[in-house]
């Protein structure tokens, strides 16, 4: 595994001329920002070793270097899914290929179910914590101490400083933003009613089927995380309707603009 990492990380070397420390999922909400990449070079997910395939609408499968207002960042446009057929350790693969490379800091996005009664649809929800409910953990199996400990701490998986900074941000750009819990999910099915009073129960605000792996694995790997969702739909009782994927691309194209806006400036904080 770990030679594998160390193989896709010096091939992406030779790619590339930068040295960034910024990591970036573009995930829905913030797929935008690949227009904002003064970009040195793209490289189709194809292309690169070891790298799985995205098979999800939406989720273009490049790899971007290239700066924002002078800032170098590494992009990922389209991440993997645990309901793709991938392992954990698939879906988390570029994470450890981030870190080795010399990722220090992680900002991931998502589309989300809200929960919470007092959200609703195309609001944008910065994440302050999380709740695995895909019922295992990218973590299982023997460790790596190269990569990270055996027990990793997770009392602070997003970052409050960034989070703080990131409020600040929307605030002076008078953009509306939740904090909240997002619930990860395994997918592909939306969510049922009782599932949903569920996962509010548990004490989430938004549920989703991406994200929580990842973060895992970077928290495991000791690179700061963001996080930040836009609420597509609702699973508050007397607000569920009916959900397709395409209805949940149109609201996160009409939120997008604002999510990149926040995201843009936040690079600064890292």
């Amino acid at each position: 595994m770990l030679e594998k990492i160390k193989t896709t990380s010096d091939y992406l070397k030779k790619q590339t001329g930068l040295s960034p420390k910024i990591g970036i999922i573009l995930g829905t909400g913030i797929g935008g920002l690949a227009k904002e990449i003064e970009t040195e070079v793209t490289i189709p997910y194809t292309d690169i070793p070891g790298f799985p395939i995205s098979t999800v609408e939406g989720h273009t499968g490049a790899l971007i270097f290239g700066t924002i207002n002078g800032i170098p960042v590494m992009a990922l446009q389209g991440r993997f899914h645990f309901y793709e057929g991938y392992s954990m350790r698939e879906v988390t693969f570029p994470i450890r290929v981030m870190k080795v490379f010399g990722i220090e800091s992680l900002i991931v996005s998502n589309a989300s179910g809200g929960l919470n009664p007092d959200y609703k649809v195309g609001d944008i929800m910065i994440i302050t914590d999380h709740i695995n409910m895909f019922g295992t953990n990218p973590l299982i199996g023997r460790n790596k101490d190269e990569l990270g400990p055996r027990f990793p701490d997770m009392s602070e998986a997003y970052n409050k400083q960034i989070i703080n900074r990131a409020l600040e941000i929307a605030k002076k750009h008078h953009i509306k933003v939740k904090q909240g819990v997002y619930v990860g999910t395994t997918g592909p099915t939306f969510e049922t009613p009782a599932e949903y009073n569920f996962f509010r129960t548990i004490g989430g605000d938004a549920v989703g089927m991406s994200t929580v792996p990842e973060v895992i694995v970077a928290r495991h790997m000791n690179m700061t995380c963001f996080g930040i969702s836009i609420i597509t739909d609702s699973g508050a009782p007397g607000q569920i309707t009916e959900v397709t994927h395409e209805e949940v691309q149109e609201v996160a194209a009409s939120v997008e603009p604002m999510m990149t806006l926040i995201v843009k400036e936040l690079l600064d904080a890292f």
